[in-house]
């Protein structure tokens, strides 16, 4: 099953075919013919943070799609040499733009069905002031009671809140990997 396939050789332009490689593969891949390139599709990584500010936490109302209008955490596409807290910190900066200091990985959720892989780190909030850029319409700090449950844009922040206000509730944060089917 290919998402979005490889129509072209990204090495020399050619049209590109779908077949088991001859080096002891055991998956279909785009293989270039003229070439011979193997272009291999992986999954994405996409980071982000749990910001919290006593016992509240920050939530982004999206501005763009998919899911506009609803309510995230910041979160995004990691870029290439970018370690994943760093993306998870600049898209929070980006998103919030929130004040904040990085603290450890929370969740790894594993969304198979679309080829992402998502990680959360907390994050602890210097103050209550934010400033979001052009994705978000409206960043806002939320008790648990107030969270929005049924406008959260994902399944994985819906997953990752549950988790963290669980493990709040259990008086110290885990390490949660979690797949979502």
């Amino acid at each position: 099953m290919h998402h979005s396939p490889i129509k072209h050789c990204r090495n020399c332009g050619a049209p590109v075919v779908y077949r088991v490689p001859d080096d002891g593969d055991t998956r279909e891949r785009a293989v270039c013919p003229q070439c011979q390139t193997i272009h291999y599709e992986n999954p994405l990584n996409v980071v982000g943070t749990v910001p919290h500010l006593g016992e509240q936490v920050l939530l982004c109302k999206r501005n763009i799609e998919p899911r506009r209008g609803k309510w995230t955490l910041p979160a995004g596409f990691m870029e290439l040499n970018e370690t994943t807290a760093q993306g998870a910190a600049r898209e929070t900066e980006e998103e919030a733009g929130a004040q904040f200091e990085m603290e450890a990985l929370f969740a790894i959720l594993s969304v198979a069905r679309v080829g992402q892989v998502h990680l959360f780190y907390t994050a602890r909030l210097l103050h209550d002031r934010f400033d979001p850029g052009h994705e978000t319409m409206e960043a806002r700090l939320f008790s648990e009671a107030e969270i929005p449950w049924d406008d959260i844009a994902f399944r994985t922040v819906k997953e990752t809140l549950e988790r963290y206000f669980s493990d709040r509730h259990a008086g110290r944060l885990g390490f949660h990997t979690v797949d979502i089917h």
